[in-house]
């Protein structure tokens, strides 16, 4: 028990300076200000997801639906004519009609659009991403490093050419089984019954900051494991920039939290893109009394996902 709440008052400074830097929504104004490209790519966002997709949605609900109600009735004093109400089929047949509509509209309009949504957002996250970052770099200031200087010199023993690419590749191979894997656990661990919710939201939290900084991270070529170092060994910090961007997922229904999400998500990866992570944490040490104990995130993800690797004759030769 003393241990725990040693690690109390370090988590929760560190947890409101992560969600503090995540809230700088200024620095949005600043990039877009800065490229014309970066702007575009931004109201882009907003129009599908907000306008287009949030739309449709709100249309669904406040004029299709009260409108199918309002010619398919679902009680029977709202019917036309009291004959109706004597045929207790007529009301399911209603219920039927109007149940077969509203699907029709989120299969043939919905679900469509939630993917090509997924996709091309995924695409204009990266050029939001590349345009932030080359707009840190021209204007040569402080945030310019990923981690501090000791963290982004490379190594002298650092491959070159063709090694270095395959070495790129296979980080980002890993990056992104290892990604996918965490996925899984966080979804699994949100079904557990009482605290399921609360670390739900923890991992989720935590995953979707991981996302926001690994565009900075890939653009500055820090290595996976630094990236992972830096992460597990300030995770109070990364939870709390995480949190704005996952709130709505428990707030709104699945296909609502997902617009507002696919929204504000490229806020948060130019507000991570500003925030110099290490700097802001090593400024907060004098604040608390002691040092955050490590947590292995990713420790059961890595493991899988050495086991995954280890089923390929590629990876049984290396061993």
């Amino acid at each position: 028990m003393e241990s725990l709440a040693s690690q109390a008052r370090p988590a929760a400074v560190l947890w409101l300076a992560g969600f503090l830097q995540a809230a700088r929504l200024h620095r949005v104004v600043s990039f877009c200000a800065s490229s014309r490209a970066l702007f575009i790519r931004i109201a882009q966002c907003f129009l599908l997801n907000g306008l287009i997709f949030l739309g449709s949605l709100l249309t669904l609900k406040s004029v299709v639906i009260p409108t199918l109600l309002w010619i398919l009735p679902e009680q029977c004093n709202q019917m036309g004519g009291q004959h109706l109400c004597d045929h207790k089929a007529a009301i399911a047949i209603y219920s039927f009609l109007r149940s077969g509509l509203v699907e029709i509209f989120y299969v043939f309009w919905f679900y469509p659009l939630y993917v090509f949504s997924f996709i091309l957002s995924t695409l204009w996250y990266n050029d939001i991403a590349k345009h932030a970052l080359e707009v840190v770099k021209s204007k040569s200031l402080d945030s310019t490093r990923a981690l501090d200087a000791h963290n982004i010199t490379e190594p002298e023993d650092q491959p070159e050419g063709f090694d270095r690419v395959a070495l790129g590749i296979g980080e980002q191979v890993y990056s992104i089984l290892l990604l996918t894997i965490f996925f899984v656990e966080v979804s699994v661990i949100g079904y557990i019954p009482y605290f399921g919710k609360a670390m739900n939201f923890l991992l989720l939290s935590l995953m979707y900051a991981y996302y926001c900084f690994e565009y900075k991270w890939n653009f500055f070529a820090v290595s996976l494991n630094k990236r992972l170092d830096l992460f597990e060994s300030n995770w109070a910090f990364f939870a709390g920039f995480g949190a704005p961007c996952v709130l709505p997922i428990f707030f709104f229904s699945p296909l609502t939290s997902y617009g507002l999400m696919a929204m504000l998500y490229p806020l948060f990866v130019l507000t991570a893109a500003g925030t110099q992570a290490e700097q802001v944490i090593n400024a907060l040490k004098p604040a608390h009394e002691g040092k955050l104990q490590r947590i292995p995130v990713f420790f059961v993800a890595k493991r899988l996902t050495t086991q995954v690797l280890q089923l390929f004759p590629a990876g049984q030769k290396e061993e």
